[in-house]
């Protein structure tokens, strides 16, 4: 097990506080020999199991330490050296991928570490493989790095739902974001802290859908309960919820004003919403099938939405009239994302398939074919980078090129 050391503990407080929070001081101090004893603190091992196993501490607050390393004045310390930088990096990258199991039980540390380390042969990384080596004398090793291992694309995870996740959003200014489960849930996480700061509970069934108004005051769930519920992300509380649909529902989007929303059903049609009076404005009917995804122009004059019945649909939602059917894929359309010009829109099927399409026109300008089906997609506000989610879990990315 991994246990604090007993001659930390036979320490006084005042000692104990004074190892473990005198990192800051160490990086921001011109003294000599400073900042090489940081480093030499966050590379070894019995320094991360003092700080991780203590109870006013813990994982998280030594992975800020490791941030401490960006401090403006460091680069121009004569201790700087560029690979240990890289090590420290790696040590914090394996604690943030490590951190939801330690959460769970901290006597994985040994081979949470181990098991995403063991690649690297950098001088300080093998020295602190050395130590976990010698920790511990009975315990199941990897003989391979077959643990995620830090510097990929995979940051972090954030665990507290019981069950599915299956919709999240994220707040306009990159702060926050709100997860939708399964276990009828919302969670609000911070996405700094990596912590959650709330449950929004209401939803007798699974949330389906969540979108987030611009100014990110408050978030709008669909569930398989046939309901809307529009939460105050502040507060933590329900302001009300929108009843109308006949079955579950599955999309919603928001206007960019801010005071409309559309939601997709699989009662097969859309519903928009005056979010102040929570009163139902339009049905749009006209999909012969459930209805997936719905996306809104910028300008919030139109919406597109996709159905299991294999089309797209434009709708016009100030006469809430039908304007015109996308056709062209042969398997239900899970996921719709419309350009930040209003211009163009891609679609997502289950026939393998992501098609960019003219809204001017209606037509396909281009089609990709992947080897799963997709799941979701998105435009970046570039305008030109795609990304999109198939059934192995792969994210793919494009980038719009030639003339449109």
């Amino acid at each position: 097990m991994n246990k604090l050391p007993q001659n930390l503990l036979a320490k006084s407080p005042a000692y104990q506080r004074a190892r473990l929070t005198a990192i800051a001081n160490l990086v921001k101090s011109n003294g000599p020999g400073h900042l090489s004893k940081y480093f030499k603190l966050l590379t070894d091992f019995e320094f991360i199991v003092e700080k991780t196993q203590h109870p006013n501490y813990g994982v998280d607050a030594l992975i800020s330490d490791y941030d401490l390393i960006n401090y403006p004045e460091v680069e121009k310390n004569s201790d700087y050296n560029q690979e240990k930088v890289k090590a420290l990096k790696l040590i914090q990258g394996a604690l943030l991928l490590s951190a939801h199991i330690l959460h769970q039980d901290m006597t994985q540390l040994r081979e949470q570490l181990w098991g995403r380390l063991l690649s690297f042969n950098l001088p300080e990384i093998q020295a602190i493989l050395s130590q976990i080596k010698a920790s511990k004398t009975v315990w199941l090793r990897l003989l391979t790095s077959s643990l995620t291992s830090p510097g990929g694309s995979l940051l972090r995870t954030l665990t507290g739902h019981s069950h599915w996740v299956n919709t999240v959003a994220i707040t306009p200014d990159g702060k926050y974001a709100i997860s939708g489960s399964s276990d009828k849930t919302l969670k609000v996480w911070n996405l700094e802290t990596v912590q959650e700061i709330s449950t929004l509970t209401g939803h007798s069934h699974w949330v389906n859908t969540v979108a987030i108004t611009p100014d990110g005051k408050y978030a709008i769930s669909g569930s398989l309960d046939k309901t809307l519920k529009v939460w105050n992300l502040e507060t933590a509380q329900q302001v009300s919820t929108l009843t109308g649909h006949s079955s579950s529902v599955n999309a919603v989007a928001i206007t960019l004003d801010g005071k409309y929303a559309i939601s997709g059903s699989r009662d097969k049609t859309l519903k928009l919403w005056n979010l102040e009076t929570a009163q139902e404005i339009s049905t749009l009917t006209g999909h012969s099938y459930w209805v997936n995804t719905v996306a809104i122009t910028p300008d919030g004059k139109y919406a597109i939405s996709g159905s299991s019945d294999n089309t797209l649909k434009v709708w016009n939602l100030e006469t809430a009239q039908e304007v015109s059917a996308l056709t062209g894929h042969s398997n239900l359309v899970n996921a719709v994302a419309i350009t930040p010009d209003g211009k163009y829109a891609i679609s997502g099927s289950w026939d393998n398939t992501l098609k960019l399409w003219n809204l001017g026109t209606g037509k396909v300008l281009t089609t990709f074919i992947g080897e799963q089906p997709f799941n979701c997609c998105a435009i970046a506000p570039d305008g030109v980078t795609i990304v999109a989610g198939d059934h192995s879990g792969r994210v793919h990315f494009w980038r719009l090129e030639g003339d449109l």
